[in-house]
């Protein structure tokens, strides 16, 4: 799968970020990406510090385990996950093994 991908524990992840969504959710695939919608405005950066915690909560570990590693001030983004605690049910059905 194109979306994500593992290395050796951690997991990376391809996200499509649609913000000032009404809901924070996954939103399924779009393309080769991880559609996510959020509620945070894309202003100075505050749509990527909500959603490291957001992704923190759902993959249960800390804030410093979400890293972005590409694409601060652009809609695509890859994150890595270290060591995620767990995989959220609904990227289970989207073929992310849980563990």
């Amino acid at each position: 799968m194109d979306w994500f991908s593992h290395d050796e524990r951690d997991l990376l992840l391809w996200i499509k970020v649609q913000p000032k969504s009404c809901r924070d959710e996954f939103a399924g695939l779009l393309g080769d990406a991880l559609k996510i919608r959020i509620t945070a405005p894309p202003v100075d950066g505050k749509d990527n510090k909500y959603l490291k915690a957001w992704l923190a909560r759902q993959f249960d570990v800390a804030v410093t385990a979400v890293i972005l590693q590409h694409g601060q001030k652009q809609r695509r983004k890859l994150f890595r996950i270290v060591s995620p605690g767990r995989i959220p049910p609904e990227l289970t059905h989207l073929g992310i093994p849980s563990q």
